[in-house]
This record gives structure tokens, C-alpha cells and sequence, in this order.
């Protein structure tokens, strides 16, 4: 019996001891020690990212998301005719284009989708893309709007509102439509001088990269943060107002071919359609093509059956022997050119 007391004598013991130094372990532990409960860590970490999230501007949050390590982002933006369709979409053939083209796929690491509705914004986050919701102030953009239509006019203004942000806030950027196929990584034919402000797509190349004679295209350029292009932007987005009848490509198209690159002491280098094709002139060469752009077309729909024909012709290429056909062969592009008879 004295040994059965003995034996429980010793377990309290024991159990008192544990938690003595169970109690001392607990105070001596700094505040900062966070315990082994994943779930509770989990909870408190996600907590604290997303207080930080809330205190941080979207934008910036989105931009430095997308950003090279010099601060240069690929921007798109979209509404929900962009991402819906009833085959494919304006933007599943974009995105397709960085996953065929070469050396691109992981040029999307860097470009930031900026959605003008729900639609195209919940798209791109499903996508799992770097996505910003830009809110347009009442204002709906969430269907097509036919080129020239007053509607489409208001959307690229403030596309340029938007992007004249971007440029104060530090960030260069490229800017593309989506209806611009990337068949090659275009930064291996832009050129990093510093000196040169602005490098924008032509509807038509005269043979001179620095000639004002040649019409510029809004749909694709690479532009540097800087105090002169900061200013050509206010500037530009400042006589909006008096351009009744055009649009903003319009407008900037009169002021790099007035004063105003003058006076801004602007450096622009205006892209050989060569590199940089559209439907206005083809590139005639698809050993050398970089980006393929659906302008001189009307209509959504034409745009993506003329584009699908492009990418068709592409992977044909691309499945070719090395010394085959150097050119997109007989295309016309006729959906495009039909679309200016509706």
C-alpha cells in the first residue's frame, strides 16, 4: 500500500514540476513568437497583409505588381465585348498570341489588364492576371462601341487620363490594344536610349523612323516617364474638349506634327511597319514581323476573324521547313474591309 502511495506521490510531483516549467517557458516567450497553430497563423498573416493592402493605392499596388525591374509595364485595357465572345474573344486571341509568338510568354508576367467593368475585370482575375478595375465615373463602357461612335470617342480619353496617371507616377510603359497580335518579343526591336521619349506604331512607314510624315498609331507604343512626356500628356488630354469630330489619336497626330514636339523638345521614333505590321500596310516579311495590328477595321467581330487568320497563318509558319515561304501569303484581310460597308 506504501509503495502504491509513494508511486502517485511522485506522478504529482512530476505533473507540478511540468507545469511550473510550462508556466516559466510561456512568459519568457516574446511577443513576437507566433505559435503553432497554422491555421491561426494563416488567419493573423492574411489579416495583416490585407490591413496593409487597404492602406496602399490600387494602382500603384497593381503597376508594381506588373513592373520590370526598371519600371516599365505592358498595359491593355478592356471592357466586357473584349472578353466575351461567342467562339473566341478579342482577348483570348491577344493572350494567345504571347503563348505562340516567340520569346513572349513570359513578357505576360508584366502586363497589367486594366478592366472599364465587372465583366472584364472578374475575367482577368479568374485568368489569374495582374488586373486593375478602372473606374470610369458613371459612365458605362461595358459593350462595343463601334469606331468614331461618340462612346468610343469618350473611352479613349480616358484611356489617355489614365495612362498620363501611369507616366507621373514613374512607371514607362507599353501600350497595347488587344486587337495587336505579339508574334515576337517587340523590346528586342525598341530601342533602350534613353534619349528618346516616345516610339509609336505607324498606320503607313515612309522609310524615315524620324520623320513627322508619318501617321501615327495610338494602338501600340513603348513611352518613357518623364518630365516632357508627363507634360505632352496633360497637354493632350487638355484640348479634348476642343476636337469635336475626332479622336484622341486624332489630336496627338497633329500635335507631334505641329509645335508641339518642338516645343517639348520631344525625341520620337516613329516604327517601321516592317516590325511592327498592322492591316494598314502589312508587313511583307514574317521572318521580321513583331506585332500584327487590326487597324483599318470597323468591327469587333471582323477583327477577330481577320486576326484568327493571321495566328492560322503564323502556326503554319511555325510548322514549316526553315527555308519555306517568308510571308503571310494571300491575306486580305476581308472581314476588315467588309466592315466598312455596314
Amino acid at each position: 500500500m506504501n509503495g502504491l502511495k509513494n508511486y502517485c506521490t511522485h506522478i504529482i510531483a512530476l505533473f507540478l514540476l511540468f507545469l511550473t516549467l510550462l508556466c516559466g517557458l510561456i512568459l519568457c516567450i516574446p511577443a513576437t513568437f507566433q505559435p503553432f497553430f497554422p491555421f491561426q497563423y494563416y488567419t493573423v498573416s492574411m489579416l495583416s497583409r490585407n490591413d496593409i493592402a487597404s492602406q496602399q493605392d490600387a494602382l500603384e499596388l497593381a503597376l508594381a505588381g506588373a513592373s520590370t525591374e526598371n519600371r516599365t509595364v505592358i498595359i491593355a485595357m478592356v471592357n466586357r465585348a473584349y472578353v466575351e465572345g461567342d467562339d473566341k474573344s478579342m482577348l483570348d486571341l491577344f493572350l494567345n498570341s504571347f503563348w505562340l509568338g516567340e520569346n513572349t510568354r513570359d513578357l505576360v508576367h508584366h502586363l497589367l489588364l486594366v478592366n472599364v467593368d465587372q465583366a472584364s475585370y472578374e475575367r482577368c482575375k479568374f485568368l489569374r492576371l495582374h488586373c486593375y478595375r478602372l473606374e470610369t465615373d458613371g459612365v458605362r463602357f461595358d459593350r462595343e462601341e463601334v469606331y468614331m461612335s461618340s462612346e468610343f470617342v469618350k473611352m479613349m480619353w480616358r484611356r489617355t487620363l489614365f495612362l498620363g496617371e501611369v507616366l507621373k507616377r514613374g512607371y514607362n510603359f507599353i501600350f497595347t490594344d488587344t486587337d495587336v497580335l505579339w508574334l515576337r518579343n517587340p523590346f528586342q526591336r525598341l530601342s533602350f536610349n534613353e534619349n528618346i521619349d516616345l516610339q509609336i506604331s505607324t498606320d503607313r512607314f515612309d522609310g524615315d523612323q524620324w520623320s513627322q510624315r508619318n501617321p501615327l498609331n495610338t494602338g501600340f507604343y513603348m513611352i518613357r516617364s518623364n518630365k516632357k512626356t508627363v507634360e505632352l500628356f496633360d497637354l493632350w488630354y487638355s484640348r479634348r474638349e476642343d476636337s469635336t469630330g475626332q479622336k484622341e489619336q486624332d489630336v496627338l497626330d497633329g500635335m507631334l506634327h505641329g509645335e508641339v514636339l518642338k516645343n517639348l523638345e520631344l525625341t520620337v521614333r516613329f516604327l517601321n511597319t516592317l516590325y511592327f505590321s498592322g492591316f494598314c500596310q502589312d508587313s511583307k516579311d514574317i521572318r521580321a514581323v513583331t506585332t500584327v495590328h487590326a487597324n483599318c477595321c470597323r468591327t469587333m467581330s471582323a477583327k477577330v476573324a481577320d486576326l484568327s487568320a493571321v495566328l492560322d497563318s503564323w502556326k503554319r509558319f511555325k510548322r514549316s521547313a526553315v527555308n519555306e515561304t517568308s510571308t503571310f501569303g494571300n491575306l486580305r484581310h476581308a472581314a476588315c474591309a467588309h466592315s466598312w460597308r455596314k
